[in-house]
């Protein structure tokens, strides 16, 4: 009897872990991105750099008054 309920055991094992997954069909969705959303795209990349370049100046000009110096002519 244990033997009989071993087998079967094991070969419910082994069937679960031999069974391979079904493969899925992947739908691919493509966007087109068109010449207008492109420009906006550029555009805020171009807003971005300059709002990091002011902050950049602006932290100079905060460290240039904390430790005295002065870049005037």
């Amino acid at each position: 009897m244990k033997k009989i309920i071993l087998t079967l055991a094991v070969i419910a094992t082994l069937g679960t872990t031999l069974v391979s997954c079904r493969d899925t069909k992947k739908e691919t969705i493509e966007v087109e991105v068109s010449d207008d959303a492109e420009g906006a795209i550029d555009d805020v990349e171009d807003a971005m750099d300059d709002a990091g370049d002011a902050i950049e100046d602006a932290a100079d000009d905060v460290e240039d008054v904390i430790t005295g110096e002065d870049d005037t002519n």
